[in-house]
């Protein structure tokens, strides 16, 4: 979750060098080398490829801008269904190379180290971002459109969906041996509109990954923030992981899942502000939480918050190695 970032200086550095986030993101071999940051630093399992998840809806024609402390804004934001049948078709090998040639460099830089995701927004998630102009606090202009035209929001959905599935193809065959999908606003919809504008698209997508014979073995896993009521649901998406934030227990959930799936998380971001005693000490909570065994990969709940000193990562990626060894 956010390995890269603010909270790094030499990421800072390297952003300054860049001049804006959407020049680093688009520029491979800087895309890769603050891939790799995290890792010169930290004793990590894995590394995730540097991107953002708006490179979707902005190779889709919106033209994606991201200014320090604003957040993300597009110059031609969703706002009727006249705009849904504007969005262009994606061809994710050549309107997001940057993305495939960075996961190439990394790839090749990583040399078997450690494995390396790929990643992409959930459909709704995208959809939230390009209907809003952003982030949101209500959701407002997205929920009206789920209520006053569903079929548009479906139609804006399904071009997502393809374009998410192709990406995501396209991600491994430049080199991904993992990849995610973030369902970072699945939270906020009614427990019925989840599962019609949420998770059906997150599922097909996982189908047609799989029917693909370049990816039909990846491993995929799935988080959403706030997704605790539909745990068993997103389980049974054809998944192989799935990433809990820190509002659920992981136990409870290894009860109700089983072995169907891996579980990923779940430690409280903020956690990570505070003294390393106590940092040590959640570590160990979250271990216990999920007790002995194989299938948990060890996580944060949500990102790295931009504050927090690098050396409380490291103790945490420390204790999780060493707690490890004596709980499972």
């Amino acid at each position: 979750m956010r390995q890269a970032g603010r909270y790094l200086p030499e990421y800072r550095a390297m952003r300054k060098k860049a001049g804006s986030f959407v020049t680093l993101c688009k520029t491979p071999e800087l895309a890769c080398k603050v891939t790799l940051q995290p890792l010169h630093r930290f004793d990590l399992d894995a590394a995730i490829i540097f991107s953002d998840i708006l490179t979707i809806p902005d190779a889709m024609g919106l033209g994606l801008s991201i200014r320090e402390n604003e957040g993300p804004r597009f110059e031609r934001p969703i706002r009727s269904i006249d705009d849904i049948n504007k969005l262009g078709a994606l061809d994710p090998a050549t309107d997001l190379a940057y993305v495939m040639n960075a996961l190439r460099l990394t790839r090749n830089e990583l040399n078997g180290r450690v494995p390396l995701i790929g990643f992409s927004g959930s459909p709704w998630t995208l959809a939230t971002y390009m209907i809003e102009n952003g982030s949101s606090a209500d959701f407002r202009r997205s929920k009206s459109l789920l209520y006053q035209e569903p079929e548009a929001l479906h139609k804006l959905l399904r071009l997502l969906t393809e374009a998410v599935s192709s990406y995501m193809i396209e991600q491994v065959k430049s080199g991904a041996q993992v990849l995610m999908i973030f369902d970072t606003w699945g939270g906020i919809l009614a427990h019925a509109d989840f599962k019609d504008f949420s998770l059906a698209p997150t599922r097909q997508i996982i189908s047609n990954i799989k029917n693909t014979a370049e990816a039909s073995e990846i491993p995929i896993i799935v988080f959403t923030k706030g997704g605790g009521p539909w745990i068993t649901d997103i389980a049974a998406t054809g998944c192989s992981a799935v990433g809990c934030d820190w509002t659920v227990s992981l136990g409870a959930t290894r009860r109700l899942v089983g072995n169907q799936v891996a579980l990923q998380g779940n430690m409280d971001p903020s956690i990570l502000l505070e003294s390393p005693e106590i940092i040590r000490e959640q570590v160990r909570v979250v271990l216990d939480d999920y007790g002995g065994g194989a299938g948990h990969i060890f996580n944060l709940g949500h990102g790295v918050s931009p504050g927090v000193n690098p050396e409380h990562v490291a103790i945490l990626v420390n204790s999780v190695h060493e707690l490890s060894q004596t709980s499972n």
